[in-house]
């Protein structure tokens, strides 16, 4: 109790000459379990891959080819693994590199565990979410409390930066010389349910995109605000802003999974769909508690709809999609995760991506009886619409699961 073991990720670069060591080391789930683990994929491969050619693996400390591979035959390697186990991820490191924003500081190699955040050596998270339930008001997003909100954030977020206690003098450097924070947002599902827009549809995309383009631009304003009180981060100058835009923060916006938080401010995690409607909590004393979304319950009995009987039918379902009672309307905006099909799951990844200078955190989900197949379109569908990475998990592919 009260205590949680570090997360960690690692990043190997496709061209290492142990990447097929690295993209089944995790085939066996009792190994380095305190860890998530990606492929650093790079452009040059995924021409390889598109041409069906080969690729050159590199040592890094010589820079030398030391043995050739076909592309195609490494990313199905990468694609059977995550099928078997939800590992390796993909990260696209040169789409990283092209938004780093200080290129003159280094290159981006890796991630934090939930591959959000892009970091050069010694950086750190500073990261906040604004829960988007809270900004629902006459069937519309109130933008003029969410900017008012944006501002606080970032402000905050910044001060941040100088209140924290460093634990090495090399952090504390980096985390200052550069300022950048993410601010993101959590509760994206719960927004939705209120706007009765489905998640898996083009107009939820138009949501994603309008919300986080009004984040970063209205984040990037305080920020250059707060530059001319305070002055820019110290390796301004060299970085992609200079010399036209005095900015604070090399970085305004990331969008996190929100696990814990979200939990604390009853609302949907990051930009996930929601991953059950009701279900059974159980307690440490062996109490079995009903948990039911708090709007999807008040829709139901605004409907006259809600019993105890329906909402245990709804748990053994897993969703609303065959339960006669509901109307066809709500089935529609009610969705959860395995309503959702994968494409659609990384279309939102993508809309939230456009206007992120970090990363995105998400998942995408697959069902128990999803294909290899099924994995390999999605990876290429992500890399397709310029995400920076992917993420995804079958049903039941690991005894554990959350």
């Amino acid at each position: 109790g009260g205590r949680r073991r570090g997360a960690n990720m690692a990043v190997l670069r496709i061209d290492h000459p142990d990447i097929i060591q690295f993209i089944e080391y995790k085939n066996n789930l009792d190994k380095i379990t305190n860890f998530n683990i990606s492929v650093g994929v790079t452009e040059s491969f995924m021409k390889a891959f598109a041409d069906d050619t080969d690729y050159e693996l590199i040592n890094p400390r010589t820079n030398e080819v030391v043995e050739k591979l076909k592309a195609k035959t490494v990313f199905d390697k990468i694609v059977i693994s995550a099928w078997k186990t939800g590992e390796p991820g993909i990260i696209f490191l040169d789409r990283m590199n092209e938004d780093n924003p200080t290129p003159h500081v280094g290159e981006i190699e890796s991630t934090n565990p939930c591959g959000e955040q892009p970091l050069l050596p010694y950086e750190s998270c500073n990261l906040g979410s604004i829960n988007l339930s809270k900004f629902y008001k006459d069937g519309k997003v109130d933008y003029d409390r969410l900017g008012e909100t944006v501002d606080d954030a970032v402000h905050f977020l910044d001060n941040v930066i100088d209140a924290n206690k460093y634990p090495l003098e090399k952090i504390r450097d980096m985390t200052r010389s550069n300022r950048k924070i993410g601010l993101g947002i959590m509760g994206f599902a719960d927004l939705l349910f209120m706007l009765k827009i489905p998640y898996n549809s083009e107009d939820a995309v138009k949501v994603a995109e309008d919300i986080m383009s009004f984040i970063q631009k209205r984040g990037r304003q305080k920020s250059q605000e707060l530059a001319q009180e305070r002055g820019t981060f110290e390796n301004y100058k060299g970085s992609i802003f200079y010399p036209n835009t005095e900015i604070r923060n090399a970085t305004i916006t990331t969008i996190a999974p929100t696990g814990t938080i979200s939990i604390i401010s009853n609302c949907s995690s990051g930009i996930e769909p929601l991953f059950a409607l009701a279900y059974v909590r159980n307690v440490m004393d062996g109490t079995k508690m009903l948990e039911v979304h708090p709007y999807f319950e008040k829709v139901l009995k605004e409907r006259g709809i809600y019993s105890e009987s329906i909402m245990k039918k709804i748990i053994e379902a897993g969703s609303v999609e065959g339960i006669n009672e509901i109307p066809d309307d709500l089935k529609k905006i009610f969705v959860v995760s395995h309503d959702i099909s994968p494409s659609w799951h990384i279309r939102i990844q993508s809309a939230f991506q456009k206007y992120t200078d970090n990363a995105v955190s998400k998942t995408v989900n697959f069902p128990k009886d999803a294909t290899q197949k099924d994995v390999e379109e999605v990876f290429r569908l992500a890399y397709k619409l310029k995400c920076k990475g992917v993420t995804i998990y079958r049903d039941g592919s690991r005894n554990e699961q959350v």
